[in-house]
């Protein structure tokens, strides 16, 4: 048996052809049309849509963008806040054979310039509160038209091959810009694979997001894997504050919870009960979740929360999950359908297990990307070609079980040493009186680079005390050399920590 980090779960069960991404997530929803598709809370009541009522909105929206006379897979960029239109138009683009774009309700003009000179879209959508962009290239349809749509006669549905395009979203940003990436219809019935191995979801379920519409996280985790399996979506609005998100969880009887780590953070610190009746588990993903919240809120709440793994490109893929809880610091498991590899980043070629190395994918994954707008396809340009680097630092050990070290472009050097972000805050937030924490390398003079902590706390903690307090648990090399304590860690509109913003503090600091 070999010991190299690779990892293989068996196949993927076939994408049906022809295939509609729409169609399928609808499929459920028309066999039961008075079931309640989503409840939208907010500070003022609960807005509701039963299947029926969304279903038919979906394709009236269809019918009504049919009827503009676009061509077959033109782009419809899509400029709505956190509104029960954005995933309407969204499937009803699918539906119609057009190629939905959503995009943030925050970006600025500068940056939805940018896109709209790379996307080339047909027609630009702007719903309510956003300001339609200027000059644009495209008809526009805006909040009035888009409200109307619905009352339109309802468009037929374009079935074709599963590996056809479906939708463009664009990435966070992480790596210096934000990329188009473009999916394919398959991209959701490959997101089946994940609701035994993390969700852990039924058609009974009741689960509420915490996210905005027209994040990924939220349209796939949120909307269209509760609708494509027939249960009910829970969305918070803009203004359905922390405490009344805590009290909806057990008086809108949910029973999956789903979050980035900053909201569960922030719940914990009310201070309130954490009686959830209902509630069979958590859901987290979009940025690791820390030891130290995953502990607290699972003995205040008495349950546990299931981590993922995933990316823009993927989506999750790697989870644990009701029937394979994490333990230690372990990430989650390959799901099943997956081939997983850890390589070297110099030889690309597996490491042995254990050893730290590049999480890679295969690029027969279903759920793969086609590529990034404009750019060759994912593919095999060769034969030894077979896998898709991630980014992301990890170890595996032969049983599955994956520990996520960070993204490469976060990792620290210490020394000649290569020190995980993550490791070391994760000691870090074990203080009792550090909140948070996070970590990178700063530069203290020409070429001379070091460790630096940067930590939420009601009290500046002595640097020395602190110093004390990481040698005891962390190799010297891998200690930080400078502490920092801020008000608030930086982080993106979706909650994300953004290491990539602590060197320039840390510069303007000092």
């Amino acid at each position: 048996m070999s010991n190299l980090s690779l990892f293989d779960t068996g196949p993927a069960p076939a994408c049906p052809t022809p295939f509609n991404m729409a169609a399928y997530i609808m499929a459920a929803g028309l066999a039961n049309p008075d079931k309640i598709a989503i409840e939208i809370l907010s500070q003022h009541g609960v807005e509701t849509w039963s299947y029926d009522e969304l279903w038919s909105a979906v394709r009236a929206t269809a019918g009504a963008l049919q009827a503009m006379g676009l061509p077959p897979q033109s782009r419809i960029m899509l400029r709505l806040g956190n509104d029960i239109r954005f995933p309407i138009l969204f499937l009803a683009a699918i539906w119609a054979g057009l190629v939905p774009v959503p995009t943030s309700s925050e970006l600025t003009e500068p940056e939805v310039a940018a896109m709209i000179a790379e996307v080339q879209p047909s027609l630009i959508c702007v719903g309510d509160g956003v300001a339609p962009p200027k000059a644009p290239p495209c008809p526009m349809m805006l909040a009035p038209q888009i409200k109307s749509a619905a009352e339109h006669s309802f468009g037929k549905v374009v079935m074709g091959d599963p590996s056809q395009m479906a939708y463009i979203v664009y990435t966070s940003g992480n790596s210096g810009r934000p990329h188009a990436v473009c999916h394919a219809h398959r991209a959701i019935w490959a997101r089946r694979m994940m609701w035994q191995d993390w969700m852990g979801l039924t058609p009974q379920d009741r689960l509420l997001h915490a996210g905005a519409f027209n994040w990924t996280y939220t349209l796939g985790t949120g909307l269209c894997d509760p609708w494509a399996i027939g249960a009910t979506s829970l969305v918070a609005a803009p203004d359905l504050d922390r405490a009344a998100l805590a009290q909806a969880i057990k008086t809108r009887d949910v029973s999956i919870f789903a979050a980035v780590p900053g909201v569960y953070r922030q719940i914990l610190k009310l201070k309130m009960p954490l009686e959830f009746p209902r509630l069979r588990h958590c859901l987290s993903a979009g940025e690791k979740l820390g030891g130290k919240i995953r502990q607290e809120w699972e003995a205040r709440s008495n349950r546990l929360i299931h981590e993922a793994f995933g990316m823009t490109e993927l989506s999750t893929f790697i989870s644990a999950s009701p029937e394979h809880p994490a333990t230690g610091a372990h990430l989650g498991r390959p799901q099943s359908g997956r081939s997983i590899a850890v390589l070297d980043p110099e030889t690309r070629h597996p490491v042995p297990f254990g050893k730290p190395g590049t999480l890679a994918v295969s690029k027969s994954d279903p759920g793969l990307m086609l590529g990034y707008l404009g750019q060759k396809p994912v593919g095999k340009s060769r034969p030894d070609d077979r896998w898709f680097l991630t980014g992301d630092t990890v170890s595996m050990e032969a049983s599955g079980w994956i520990t996520y070290l960070g993204r490469n472009h976060d990792m620290m050097n210490a020394g000649g040493y290569r020190v995980s972000p993550i490791e070391v805050e994760t000691v870090l937030n074990t203080h009792p009186d550090i909140i948070q924490s996070a970590c990178a390398a700063v530069e203290i003079k020409a070429d001379t680079f070091v460790i630096a902590a940067f930590y939420q706390s009601g009290i500046e903690l002595a640097p020395d005390e602190l110093a004390r307090f990481c040698s005891g648990r962390l190799a010297r090399y891998k200690c930080p050399r400078v502490f920092r304590r801020l008000d608030s860690l930086p982080t993106g509109t979706n909650g994300k920590l953004r290491r990539r913003e602590l060197a320039r503090l840390f510069k303007d600091m000092t």
